[in-house]
């Protein structure tokens, strides 16, 4: 899915491999857009591929610390109602 936003936009030079620039001609008028934006559209791939990294890294992070929790905070509990049945 391409999410298409409006508003300004800037001028970007780059320089490619020949057969890149071939390869994003063709794909663009396979797409009927431009160049220009088979290559916005493959930034914006690689930008949400990047958050959702960044997500994962992060949840799996969290998920680890909430692991931890959960195995020092089981401990006092059996502690805590092993004294019960005093």
């Amino acid at each position: 899915m391409v999410t298409q936003t409006t508003g300004r936009k800037v001028q970007l030079s780059i320089t490619v491999r020949p057969d890149l620039k071939v390869l994003a001609e063709e794909i663009a008028k396979e797409n009927n857009t431009t160049t220009s934006g088979i290559i916005s559209q493959c930034l914006e791939e690689l930008a949400r591929n990047r958050k959702e990294a960044l997500l994962i890294k992060y949840y799996e992070t969290m998920a680890k610390e909430h692991e931890d929790f959960a195995k020092k905070s089981a401990g006092v509990i059996q502690r805590i109602a092993s004294s019960w049945s005093d």
